[in-house]
């Protein structure tokens, strides 16, 4: 096969600790960047993020390289990391 081209399309949904409605409407945009970001990063396309104050919905274009555990696992880690070090749930 000359040309091969793989579409996979998913959303995810991940809720904060104890659906505890951690996400505040000031800086959830910025959040929403931030992911964005982390799957640019991995080399993925961000079709759309939106939040609720205890979730967090995603709908993107996954590239069969890296698997959808360790891409989510990244997501998740890196934004935890980032709104602790942004003091938005002290």
């Amino acid at each position: 096969m000359a040309n091969s081209y793989t579409q996979i399309h998913i959303q995810f949904i991940f809720a904060a600790k104890y659906r505890a409605a951690l996400i505040g409407n000031d800086w959830k945009k910025r959040l929403h960047q931030y992911i964005t970001g982390i799957f640019q990063e991995n080399k993925h396309k961000m079709l759309q993020v939106n939040s609720m104050p205890d979730h967090i919905h995603i709908f993107a274009g996954i590239r069969p390289h890296q698997s959808i555990s360790s891409l989510m696992q990244n997501v998740k880690t890196e934004s935890s990391k980032w709104i602790k070090t942004q003091g938005f749930c002290s």
